[in-house]
């Protein structure tokens, strides 16, 4: 499969580029993404949520009442979990989210999501650039001239190209990465995608069928 190559200012260059079929034209395997995705989702969660038992409430253990006799239902103490302010019952707690996720089917979502976008026609490759320093405004003229400045988008670059990830960390919609952090989630959250020339090699070398 070929697509053409653009430059920054949106005209093409006359050059075109062959994509792996294996990772940009494949049936999208939609549970393979979902579990992806999950994963992604639960690595972000901190996990630290707690509230408090009824012993660790601050209040006085001595019993309200005597325990038969008054027509009422029997209660303990004030930090009892049927009074207000009293401890919860079965409340959270600290806990890891995270999980595991075999490497082959991480590789199989991402690989699902790209040809996904690909099949949208929402792929777009661009010669390598970068800038000569963090500019926000460069990187909306970009955004202008790849006409892409009402999508969310996501730049795939090369490593070196930090000034380009500083010039997008103003703009909500725009997140650039590189391909050692390519994931799923940022993929299919994405209206549209711009992949650097220069990334191509090295997404057919991490996603490639082992």
């Amino acid at each position: 499969m070929e697509l053409k190559v653009y430059n920054i200012n949106g005209k093409e260059t006359g050059r075109t580029i062959t994509l792996d079929d294996s990772i940009f034209a494949i049936e999208p395997n939609e549970h393979a993404m979902y579990l992806d995705v999950k994963q992604y989702l639960a690595d972000q969660r901190q996990g630290t949520h707690k509230s408090k038992e009824r012993s660790e409430i601050s209040g006085s253990t001595r019993k309200l009442k005597r325990q038969k006799g008054t027509g009422g239902a029997r209660s303990g103490d004030i930090n009892s979990p049927v009074f207000v302010g009293g401890g919860r019952v079965f409340g959270p707690k600290p806990r890891d989210y995270r999980f595991k996720l075999n490497i082959k089917v991480k590789r199989l979502a991402r690989r699902s999501a790209l040809s996904a976008k690909m099949s949208a026609s929402a792929l777009t490759i661009v010669e390598n650039f970068t800038f000569e320093a963090p500019k926000t405004k460069k990187m909306l003229e970009v955004m202008n001239n790849l006409q892409l400045s009402e999508k969310k988008s996501l730049f795939v670059v090369e490593n070196q190209n930090n000034f380009v990830s500083l010039s997008a960390r103003n703009l909500k919609n725009v997140k650039v990465v590189n391909v050692s952090m390519l994931n799923t989630y940022d993929i299919v959250n994405a209206t549209n995608m711009v992949i650097s020339e220069g990334s191509i090699a090295e997404i057919a070398r991490v996603l490639a069928t082992k």
